[in-house]
């Protein structure tokens, strides 16, 4: 099989000739620029600076060399503009504070506060507040939180739907583009067209507008989920109708040339716990995940991604009835997120976008030989009778230990011979 028949095979639920694998399909499926460069050394591979295609958490650029090493089988693209508000272009070379020098867009443009810690500005304008903090001894950024008072009379739902727009001419152009040049790669493609994300954590803070208004702090959101639910479903309503105008004119530009699409990376689920309860879930989110779903499957082929990392297992069948046809990243380590169980339960209704290997134990501090064994009791569970797509619990982290994810990358190629 090409990788485009193999990913489509998976997708389908049915029995591909190899496990597909996605490393940096997507924002929650990416490598930090510190594993990539590691990764290109062991490898042999021309010493160059990485690209960082994801600054809010320093993503790196796979390289078409690294993508066949590492045996990727999808790509993917998103809006023009990053987190941050500025477009991936006009590289230039920037020197980290971990002593990588690395590519980062012509808009990045930093200071570093009395604590030595490095600050980003939305839209690279540095006579605005600063949107985010890399700390002195991290590998990514935080939210800076600009939540000004809040005044419950005044509250306006419009404020917190500044950053959702209609597309543009300039946004349909650069999308046919990229489209037109991942479909000459014959691999499956997954795509993030922007501004169906409702609640996301990491959209909320609103790191792309200089003077976000509205409900910004991420505490806060969390209380008007509970205190302020019609403020919330009038957000989500515009939003999703919006969202849907916008999937429509996108849609006459890509055609079904993506197999799948990022829907959200809105988080339920705690290490433990969830962050709300399902009825709460079905009342407020659900609706209007089902209304862009809906509107996807009735008019495309696309396949629906859904991100939430945590213990999610009481909110699946609400995911499931919601339309999603791809949960990641599966997050084997927390409460209830067994493979067997998993598969077992849901493994006719969802594709397992991730779940290959624990990151934030074994593949981090784990010994090669636990890596191999957790990937290959994974592969086989869940890639009995397709549905599963490798890739790790959420990114590749900065330090982790490159011999690692070398044995996880020979472990995925001796499941797949």
């Amino acid at each position: 099989m090409t990788s485009k028949e193999r990913v489509k095979t998976a997708l389908a639920h049915k029995r591909p000739d190899k496990i597909p694998v996605d490393f940096g399909g997507t924002p929650v499926t990416g490598i930090h620029v510190l594993a990539i460069e590691n990764l290109r050394k062991y490898f042999g591979l021309e010493n160059k600076p990485v690209k960082v295609i994801e600054p809010y958490q320093m993503l790196g650029e796979i390289d078409n060399e690294l993508l066949y090493i590492m045996g990727v089988d999808i790509v993917g693209f998103s809006p023009g503009n990053n987190m941050f508000g500025f477009a991936n272009e006009n590289w230039k070379e920037f020197k980290t504070g971990w002593s990588q020098v690395v590519l980062v867009p012509g808009n990045f443009d930093t200071t570093i506060d009395k604590q030595g810690d490095l600050l980003i500005y939305p839209g690279g304008d540095t006579t605005a507040a600063p949107c985010a903090k890399m700390p002195k001894s991290g590998y990514f950024f935080d939210a800076v939180i600009r939540q000004g008072p809040i005044v419950e009379a005044a509250l306006d739902p419009e404020d917190n739907l500044e950053e959702f727009s209609p597309v543009s001419d300039t946004d349909l152009e650069y999308f046919k583009n990229k489209i037109d040049e991942l479909s000459k790669l014959d691999k499956g493609i997954i795509a993030n067209l922007g501004g169906t994300a409702l609640g996301d954590i990491a959209l909320v803070p609103g790191l792309n507008l200089k003077n976000p208004k509205g409900i910004r702090d991420v505490s806060e959101w969390y209380i008007s989920t509970v205190a302020r639910q019609d403020y919330i479903h009038e957000i989500f309503d515009s939003q999703t109708n919006l969202a849907l105008k916008n999937l429509e004119k996108v849609y006459q530009v890509v055609g079904n040339r993506i197999d799948a699409v990022f829907i959200c990376g809105t988080d339920f689920g705690t290490q433990t716990s969830q962050f709300c309860s399902v009825t709460t879930f079905n009342a407020l989110y659900a609706p209007y995940y089902k209304k862009i779903n809906d509107w996807i499957h009735q008019n495309t082929t696309w396949k629906t991604f859904k991100h939430s990392c945590g213990a999610v297992v009481p909110l699946i069948q609400s995911f499931i009835e919601c339309g999603f046809d791809i949960l990641n990243p599966v997050q084997i380590n927390a409460t209830g997120m067994d493979p067997k169980y998993l598969k077992e339960t849901y493994g006719d209704k969802l594709v397992f976008w991730g779940g290959g290997i624990d990151t934030q134990k074994v593949l981090a501090f784990g010994s090669p030989e636990e890596v191999r064994k957790q990937v290959l009791d994974n592969c086989r569970i869940f890639g009995e009778n397709g549905g599963f797509v490798f890739n790790t619990v959420h990114n590749i982290q900065a330090n982790l230990p490159v011999e690692n994810l070398v044995a996880m990358l020979k472990t995925r190629e001796e499941v797949n011979r």
